[in-house]
């Protein structure tokens, strides 16, 4: 599933009519057919937030909301916990991990799930 965010709005995205198809929104699709079903079952969705300025594929965690981000540019991968409220220095995210671009999408959707898998963040 895929959903977009926009002005705070969040409205799902039906596969092939509403959905972008920018290069951001392309490499999210692919790495997410990668992923393997541990991934799957957390609620792996794609998310397009224009409030937040990014693109990437979202994980319904145990602890919260995970992100990994797609790069812009020459920008490395990003995986991020969104935090429900604020904690005591005011962030509403913290970045975990940060990889190059080096990787295919294969291997950015192993690293991710076993990043997730080892941290405890999936069941």
């Amino acid at each position: 599933m895929e959903i977009q965010i926009s002005d705070g709005i969040v409205r799902r995205v039906r596969g092939g009519q509403d959905a972008p198809m920018n290069g951001l929104a392309i490499q999210a699709r692919t790495v997410a057919n990668f992923l393997p079903l541990i991934c799957e079952r957390a609620g792996a969705n794609i998310v397009h937030n224009s409030d937040a300025n990014y693109t990437g594929i979202r994980f319904d965690t145990k602890v919260g909301p995970v992100v990994l981000e797609m790069p812009k540019g020459d920008q490395p991968y990003r995986i991020v916990h969104e935090l429900i409220e604020p904690d005591a220095q005011g962030r509403i995210e913290v970045e975990m991990r940060r990889f190059p671009q080096i990787y295919k999408p294969q291997g950015i959707a192993h690293i991710t799930a076993e990043f997730l898998r080892t941290r405890g963040f999936l069941k």
